[in-house]
């Protein structure tokens, strides 16, 4: 079996950060994986990823767009012949 290497850095805390989430100061750790830096808060379970320039990478919200649902067979069609019944007759005016 092959294991692909990961570039893992240890993680380590960052000093005055504030957390976005729960504004506790230092409580955030940073590490990057494959050169995609990484935090997470110690007090709330907060985590987050960062782009090149050091701002958070917003997750995706599913909504009725994004969201794969598996689509349901169609129902099969049948055709319904209607045939008129002589004893029901139409009142004569």
């Amino acid at each position: 079996m092959s294991e692909v290497a990961v570039n893992k850095t240890k993680k380590r805390f960052i000093a005055g950060a504030v957390c976005p989430a729960c504004s506790q100061p230092d409580k955030l750790m940073m590490w990057s994986e494959d050169d995609v830096p990484h935090r997470e808060c110690v007090a709330c379970g907060f985590t987050d990823t960062l782009n090149e320039q050091g701002l958070s990478v917003p997750k995706e919200l599913g909504t009725r767009v994004n969201h794969l649902e598996p689509k349901t067979p169609a129902a099969k069609v049948q055709t319904v012949q209607f045939f008129p019944n002589p004893k029901l007759k139409k009142p004569e005016e």
